[in-house]
Protein backbone atom coordinates (compact mmCIF):
# COMPACT_ATOMS: atom_id res chain seq x y z
CA UNK A 1 0.00 0.00 0.00
CA UNK A 2 1.26 3.58 -1.36
CA UNK A 3 1.98 5.37 1.82
CA UNK A 4 1.25 9.07 1.73
CA UNK A 5 4.19 11.51 1.19
CA UNK A 6 3.66 13.65 4.26
CA UNK A 7 3.72 10.32 6.47
CA UNK A 8 6.60 10.06 4.77
CA UNK A 9 8.56 12.55 5.57
CA UNK A 10 7.01 12.77 8.97
CA UNK A 11 10.14 10.04 9.50
CA UNK A 12 13.10 11.81 8.02
CA UNK A 13 15.57 13.29 9.81
CA UNK A 14 16.39 16.23 7.02
CA UNK A 15 20.10 16.11 6.59
CA UNK A 16 23.28 18.48 5.83
CA UNK A 17 26.52 17.28 7.27
CA UNK A 18 28.65 18.36 4.64
CA UNK A 19 31.88 19.56 5.42
CA UNK A 20 31.01 22.76 3.70
CA UNK A 21 28.12 23.81 5.50
CA UNK A 22 26.94 27.42 5.48
CA UNK A 23 24.83 29.04 8.37
CA UNK A 24 22.66 30.24 5.35
CA UNK A 25 22.28 26.35 4.49
CA UNK A 26 21.27 25.36 7.73
CA UNK A 27 18.93 27.88 8.30
CA UNK A 28 17.37 26.94 5.01
CA UNK A 29 17.61 23.45 5.71
CA UNK A 30 15.71 24.34 9.16
CA UNK A 31 13.09 26.42 7.41
CA UNK A 32 12.57 23.58 4.72
CA UNK A 33 12.03 21.07 7.80
CA UNK A 34 9.74 22.84 9.71
CA UNK A 35 7.68 23.80 6.06
CA UNK A 36 7.53 19.86 5.46
CA UNK A 37 7.14 18.87 9.12
CA UNK A 38 9.98 15.84 8.87
CA UNK A 39 11.08 14.53 11.91
CA UNK A 40 14.21 16.36 12.80
CA UNK A 41 17.24 18.49 10.73
CA UNK A 42 20.38 16.58 11.23
CA UNK A 43 23.35 19.22 11.39
CA UNK A 44 27.25 19.14 12.27
CA UNK A 45 27.86 20.08 15.98
CA UNK A 46 28.98 23.54 15.21
CA UNK A 47 25.59 24.78 14.48
CA UNK A 48 23.39 23.23 17.27
CA UNK A 49 23.39 26.55 19.32
CA UNK A 50 22.36 28.41 16.46
CA UNK A 51 20.06 26.21 14.94
CA UNK A 52 18.23 25.59 18.30
CA UNK A 53 17.80 29.94 18.74
CA UNK A 54 16.80 30.04 15.45
CA UNK A 55 14.33 27.16 15.75
CA UNK A 56 12.85 27.61 19.16
CA UNK A 57 10.34 25.00 19.60
CA UNK A 58 8.98 24.61 15.70
CA UNK A 59 11.91 21.80 15.24
CA UNK A 60 14.46 18.98 16.78
CA UNK A 61 17.68 19.52 16.00
CA UNK A 62 19.76 16.48 15.69
CA UNK A 63 23.64 16.18 15.96
CA UNK A 64 26.16 14.09 14.80
CA UNK A 65 28.93 12.69 17.59
CA UNK A 66 32.44 10.74 16.38
CA UNK A 67 31.53 11.44 13.00
CA UNK A 68 32.47 10.39 10.61
CA UNK A 69 34.77 7.69 11.25
CA UNK A 70 34.21 6.84 14.85
CA UNK A 71 37.46 6.48 16.61
CA UNK A 72 37.59 9.33 19.03
CA UNK A 73 38.14 8.38 22.77
CA UNK A 74 35.40 7.77 24.52
CA UNK A 75 36.00 10.78 26.43
CA UNK A 76 35.62 12.91 24.19
CA UNK A 77 32.65 11.70 22.57
CA UNK A 78 30.81 12.21 26.32
CA UNK A 79 32.28 15.24 25.88
CA UNK A 80 31.10 16.10 22.58
CA UNK A 81 27.71 14.74 23.58
CA UNK A 82 27.54 17.08 26.78
CA UNK A 83 28.03 19.86 24.23
CA UNK A 84 25.63 19.02 22.11
CA UNK A 85 22.91 18.51 25.00
CA UNK A 86 24.21 22.16 26.55
CA UNK A 87 23.84 23.21 23.12
CA UNK A 88 20.58 22.33 22.91
CA UNK A 89 20.00 19.07 20.46
CA UNK A 90 17.09 17.05 20.90
CA UNK A 91 18.73 13.95 19.14
CA UNK A 92 22.36 12.28 19.33
CA UNK A 93 23.51 10.34 16.35
CA UNK A 94 26.74 8.45 17.40
CA UNK A 95 29.42 6.52 15.28
CA UNK A 96 30.80 3.11 17.09
CA UNK A 97 34.60 2.53 17.12
CA UNK A 98 34.50 0.33 14.39
CA UNK A 99 38.29 -1.21 15.15
CA UNK A 100 36.75 -2.54 17.88
CA UNK A 101 34.36 -3.97 16.36
CA UNK A 102 37.00 -5.84 14.35
CA UNK A 103 38.84 -7.05 17.55
CA UNK A 104 35.74 -8.45 18.38
CA UNK A 105 35.54 -5.86 21.81
CA UNK A 106 32.21 -5.60 22.10
CA UNK A 107 32.32 -5.01 25.56
CA UNK A 108 34.72 -1.52 25.28
CA UNK A 109 32.12 -0.90 22.11
CA UNK A 110 28.95 -1.33 24.91
CA UNK A 111 30.33 0.94 27.47
CA UNK A 112 31.21 3.26 24.99
CA UNK A 113 27.28 3.94 24.15
CA UNK A 114 26.28 3.41 27.71
CA UNK A 115 28.50 5.96 28.89
CA UNK A 116 27.11 8.36 25.36
CA UNK A 117 23.54 7.53 26.62
CA UNK A 118 24.29 8.51 30.62
CA UNK A 119 25.53 12.18 29.01
CA UNK A 120 22.14 12.61 27.06
CA UNK A 121 19.56 10.72 29.65
CA UNK A 122 16.84 12.84 28.03
CA UNK A 123 17.66 12.93 24.53
CA UNK A 124 17.11 10.43 21.76
CA UNK A 125 20.12 8.33 21.23
CA UNK A 126 20.72 6.68 17.89
CA UNK A 127 23.88 4.42 17.23
CA UNK A 128 25.49 4.40 13.68
CA UNK A 129 27.16 0.99 13.00
CA UNK A 130 28.14 1.65 9.48
CA UNK A 131 27.29 -1.32 8.04
CA UNK A 132 28.93 -1.30 4.61
CA UNK A 133 32.19 -2.00 6.66
CA UNK A 134 30.71 -5.07 8.57
CA UNK A 135 30.04 -8.22 8.15
CA UNK A 136 26.81 -10.23 8.95
CA UNK A 137 27.83 -11.05 12.31
CA UNK A 138 28.97 -7.94 13.31
CA UNK A 139 25.80 -6.73 12.02
CA UNK A 140 23.99 -8.87 14.31
CA UNK A 141 26.31 -8.88 17.15
CA UNK A 142 25.90 -4.98 17.11
CA UNK A 143 22.46 -5.45 17.15
CA UNK A 144 22.97 -7.42 20.34
CA UNK A 145 25.11 -4.24 21.83
CA UNK A 146 22.70 -1.58 21.01
CA UNK A 147 19.77 -3.51 22.48
CA UNK A 148 21.51 -4.02 25.67
CA UNK A 149 23.21 -0.31 26.08
CA UNK A 150 19.79 1.22 26.53
CA UNK A 151 20.00 3.37 22.92
CA UNK A 152 16.97 4.42 21.13
CA UNK A 153 18.29 3.37 17.60
CA UNK A 154 20.53 1.41 15.33
CA UNK A 155 21.59 3.26 12.49
CA UNK A 156 23.07 2.13 9.10
CA UNK A 157 25.25 4.37 7.79
CA UNK A 158 27.13 7.87 7.88
CA UNK A 159 26.83 8.45 4.63
CA UNK A 160 30.69 9.39 3.93
CA UNK A 161 32.14 5.93 4.06
CA UNK A 162 31.94 2.98 1.46
CA UNK A 163 27.63 2.78 1.03
CA UNK A 164 24.86 3.56 2.52
CA UNK A 165 21.92 1.92 3.51
CA UNK A 166 20.64 -1.39 2.04
CA UNK A 167 17.42 -3.68 1.88
CA UNK A 168 19.16 -6.47 3.27
CA UNK A 169 20.76 -3.98 5.93
CA UNK A 170 17.63 -2.95 6.88
CA UNK A 171 15.96 -6.37 7.63
CA UNK A 172 18.50 -7.80 9.69
CA UNK A 173 18.60 -5.09 11.42
CA UNK A 174 15.05 -5.27 12.59
CA UNK A 175 14.99 -8.84 12.88
CA UNK A 176 18.20 -8.93 15.55
CA UNK A 177 17.40 -5.69 17.51
CA UNK A 178 15.55 -5.74 20.53
CA UNK A 179 11.74 -4.87 20.67
CA UNK A 180 13.02 -1.59 22.49
CA UNK A 181 15.16 -0.49 19.92
CA UNK A 182 14.29 1.03 16.25
CA UNK A 183 16.22 1.18 12.81
CA UNK A 184 16.97 4.36 11.28
CA UNK A 185 18.13 4.08 7.76
CA UNK A 186 20.37 6.41 5.93
CA UNK A 187 22.66 7.18 2.71
CA UNK A 188 21.79 7.23 -0.50
CA UNK A 189 17.74 6.95 0.09
CA UNK A 190 17.09 9.30 -2.85
CA UNK A 191 12.85 8.94 -3.97
CA UNK A 192 10.22 8.41 -2.19
CA UNK A 193 9.84 4.88 -3.52
CA UNK A 194 13.34 3.93 -1.71
CA UNK A 195 11.77 5.85 1.33
CA UNK A 196 8.28 3.63 1.50
CA UNK A 197 10.83 0.61 1.06
CA UNK A 198 13.00 1.19 3.77
CA UNK A 199 9.90 1.74 6.09
CA UNK A 200 7.86 -1.76 4.95
CA UNK A 201 11.22 -3.28 5.46
CA UNK A 202 10.89 -2.53 9.51
CA UNK A 203 12.66 1.70 9.71
CA UNK A 204 11.32 4.19 11.50
CA UNK A 205 13.34 6.92 11.08
CA UNK A 206 15.24 8.08 7.62
CA UNK A 207 18.05 9.90 7.25
CA UNK A 208 18.40 12.07 4.05
CA UNK A 209 18.75 15.82 2.01
CA UNK A 210 16.60 14.34 -0.79
CA UNK A 211 13.32 13.68 -0.52
CA UNK A 212 12.76 17.14 1.32
CA UNK A 213 14.20 18.69 -2.13
CA UNK A 214 11.75 16.47 -4.26
CA UNK A 215 8.68 17.60 -2.40
CA UNK A 216 9.76 21.44 -2.83
CA UNK A 217 10.85 20.47 -6.27
CA UNK A 218 6.91 19.57 -6.70
CA UNK A 219 5.95 22.66 -5.31
CA UNK A 220 7.27 25.04 -7.47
Amino acid sequence: MEMDRKEILHMVDHTLLAQGATWEQIRQLIDDAIAFETASVCIPPSFVKAARAYAGSRMRITTVIGFPNGYATTAVKIFETQDAVANGADEIDMVINIGWVKDARYDLVQREIEAVRAACPDQILKVIIETCLLTDDEKIRMCGVVTASGADYIKTSTGFSRGGATSADVELMRAHVGANVKVKAAGGISSFEDAEHFIELGASRLGTSRLVKIAKQELQ
